[in-house]
């Protein structure tokens, strides 16, 4: 399950960015971690898509 963070990144070259943040299992313990990336506003959609 992931999210993607309400606020998003902007500067002034024209792109904004957004931050991801991803919640992921480990195989070794189980317990829940999350991760935490700045991505492009474009590719936000496919990150989300992929497992």
């Amino acid at each position: 399950m992931a999210k993607k963070v309400v606020a998003t990144l902007k500067t002034t070259t024209g792109k904004s960015y957004a931050k991801v943040i991803r919640m992921a299992r480990s195989p070794k313990t189980g317990a829940y971690a999350f991760k935490e990336e700045i991505i492009v506003s474009e590719h936000v959609q496919d990150y989300l898509a992929k497992k």
